[in-house]
């Protein structure tokens, strides 16, 4: 597993504490890894000879990891990006996977749904959305891979859906954070004028988009989650709490 070299404050590296205790004690403290991961401050040696590759990362960060990974990808390999977010550019949106796609030479499908990242890992049921662009057969191997008791994976043959589904839902848990303090029937509203929009916006980007994809844990669950208790919805209320700048928060 590729992890991005940090410094702790105690002065130890982040890959060593992690292949030590076996716990990212920064980014997911408590919670213990699988005994077979190993974290590698090294992209490219990461990467060599996989060929089931999985994409988690900030999405401004994913143009420079393909272009550092771009000649050193070989043989049969597929991706699947659990990246929230887009690429704009001068031609049109960029969606990540599409990006990876391009760069690298190889099929990406996307993983998006009603994910708060400390539940699953605490082992809390949940769901999940593979949407893919090819290959059926590819998408439920990846279905298989990431299924277990608690976590159940479902295929859509739909990419564009499923990750445009995951990058705005984070606009409309904004939305529901700015309004914290006026009640359910307020944010109930929210919720459902932003789904509204995250699919007319979704088709005009890309008519291909399905209705049925909305209805996914990727959709309508996710918003949901989103607007409830992620991440997003926490800095907007503090933000309007505070009256500070978004950015310090």
């Amino acid at each position: 597993m590729w992890v991005f070299e940090e410094v702790l404050p105690n002065g130890e590296k982040l890959t060593d504490v992690i292949n030590k205790t076996n716990e990212n004690v920064k980014y997911l403290p408590g919670i213990k890894l699988g005994r077979n991961v190993v974290a590698d401050p090294d992209l490219e040696n990461a990467v060599k000879e996989a060929n089931m590759l999985v994409f988690v990362t900030p999405h401004q960060f994913m143009d420079g990891i393909c272009k550092k990974l771009s000649g050193e990808i070989t043989g049969e390999v597929e991706a699947i990006s659990l990246v929230k977010g887009m690429e704009v550019k001068k031609e049109g949106p960029c969606m990540i996977s599409s990006l990876i796609s391009k760069q690298l030479g190889i099929n990406c499908c996307v993983l998006m749904g009603a994910n708060i990242a400390n539940q699953i890992a605490m082992e809390k049921f949940s769901e999940a959305t593979v949407g893919y662009r090819e290959s059926r057969e590819i998408a439920e191997t990846w279905v298989q891979l990431f299924s277990t008791p608690y976590f159940m994976v479902t295929a859509v043959h739909d990419v564009e859906g499923v990750e445009l589904c995951g990058t705005l839902k984070n606009v409309v848990a904004i939305a529901a954070g700015f309004v914290d303090g006026l009640g359910n029937n307020t944010k109930a509203a929210i919720m459902r004028i932003g789904l509204r929009e995250m699919r007319a916006l979704s088709k005009l980007m890309f008519p291909s988009v399905k209705d049925s994809t909305f209805f996914e844990s990727c959709g309508v669950a996710d918003v949901i989650t989103t607007c409830l208790q992620g991440r997003n919805r926490r800095v907007a209320e503090a933000f309007a709490q505070s009256g500070g700048k978004i950015k310090d928060l």
